[in-house]
């Protein structure tokens, strides 16, 4: 088993090899990626090589540099040359599918809990134990993120000794979902004709930018790509700078470091975009044309293959109750987003988004967004934050109607 990052992200870089040279193939490959979306396969091999013990993440430091590294320098190239208006022109449906995505979890998680109860009435427990207290750290992470559920945990005291279980809940019952939104991504026409989705907002808005794109198009030399990279990096050390001293302020004003302003991710996450958005309406747009949102693509895709390496899906037998709780609740989040989605004529998109926009936030809205195409990734982002900003009141809802079925 190999437990050595460098050469773990050795293996990533080869899985992201491998899918770059194949795609370049006709036949064969070419039918095997219409049907598997290629960000699909980034995410999956990785996972497999957890999952079979090829490699061993438990120690791993590749995520905290994948969240703080990769993830910030993709927002800044993917917001550099977007447009703010044609954003804006998306309308109200993307917000209506977010806000329903967060219902799905409210009230998900009692449902779930009370029918689960019926057959193993022990997995409520009491006290400490009390199965509704940690399932409060899940709603905090998937309507917020990691911040919210630290917070849930410090709210209601669920038992540290049996937290991991439920952290095992959030990270593989959340990776299955964003496998089947990953390979939506990769074809959503079929799934727009079945919800009879209006589409052309989306096509306008991903053709101006693949037009924006090919019209300031240079051929490039290491000057552009000096000035791109040190552009990008050097908005990623501005956005941990600031991030670090913002979200102390708000630790020191609040006397505790568990809220989510005092979360030094999340700023990293808003100085980022607004770095990059800002930046959009100045002549650092045009370095574009020097191939910004294709270097920004390449790191949603290393971002994609570490958030692999996270699930392992043998550990689903761990907590067999508490894993059927995951499930059913996600079905229900899913099942109220189609039907909304299906009487508001919302396009797949809005649905994926919005979804994971709740469960898992900024590290994996973006690259869900940015799988329908990388002009779509700060939609992601937007969305994201809104759930950062409403993750601990919703989770504190479920939290209280959960109590109700537990007792």
């Amino acid at each position: 088993m190999i437990t050595n990052d460098s050469v773990i992200l050795g293996l990533l870089a080869a899985v992201l090899l491998f899918v770059g040279v194949t795609r370049q193939f006709g036949g064969g490959w070419q039918k095997f990626y219409t049907f598997v979306p290629v960000i699909l396969v980034c995410y999956l091999v990785p996972s497999l090589m957890r999952t079979f013990g090829l490699i061993d993440t438990s120690e791993s430091n590749l995520w905290p540099i994948a969240k703080d590294y990769f993830l910030p320098a993709a927002l800044v190239l993917l917001t550099l040359s977007i447009d703010m208006k044609a954003i804006l022109g998306l309308g109200p449906k993307a917000l209506i599918m977010f806000f329903t995505a967060t219902v799905g979890i409210v009230i998900g998680g009692p449902i779930a809990l009370w029918i689960v109860a019926q057959f193993d009435p022990s997995i409520l427990g009491d006290g400490e134990n009390a199965a509704w207290r940690g399932l409060a750290t899940l709603a905090g992470s998937w309507i917020g993120g990691g911040a919210n559920q630290t917070a849930m945990l410090e709210i209601y005291g669920y038992n540290p000794e049996r937290y991991a279980a439920l952290v095992a809940v959030d990270i593989i019952v959340a990776n299955i979902w964003m496998i089947f939104l990953l390979y939506g991504a990769g074809a959503p026409e079929k799934i727009d004709r079945w919800l009879k989705a209006d589409t052309s907002a989306i096509e306008r808005l991903r053709d101006k930018m693949a037009d924006y794109s090919a019209s300031v198009e240079r051929n490039t030399t290491a000057n552009d790509w000096l000035v791109l990279g040190g552009f990008a990096l050097a908005a990623v050390g501005l956005s941990h700078l600031g991030g670090q001293a913002i979200a102390a302020l708000f630790e020191r004003a609040f006397e505790s470091s568990d809220g989510v302003l005092a979360s030094k991710f999340f700023w990293v996450v808003v100085i980022s975009t607004t770095i990059g958005l800002g930046a959009s309406f100045t002549k650092a747009r045009d370095l574009e044309g020097v191939g910004a949102s294709k270097l920004g693509t390449v790191f949603i895709f290393l971002l994609v293959t570490v958030i692999g390496t996270k699930m392992d899906i043998l550990q689903l037998g761990d907590a067999p109750s508490f894993f059927a709780i995951g499930v059913i609740w996600m079905l229900i989040h899913t099942l109220l987003l189609l039907i909304v989605g299906k009487i508001i004529r919302a396009p797949f998109f809005f649905i994926a988004v919005g979804s994971k926009a709740n469960v898992g936030g900024a590290a994996s809205a973006p690259v869900v967004a940015g799988a329908f195409h990388p002009a779509l990734a700060p939609v992601g982002v937007l969305l994201a934050v809104l759930g950062y900003a409403l993750g601990t009141y919703a989770a504190i809802l479920t939290a209280e109607l959960m109590s109700l079925v537990g007792g």
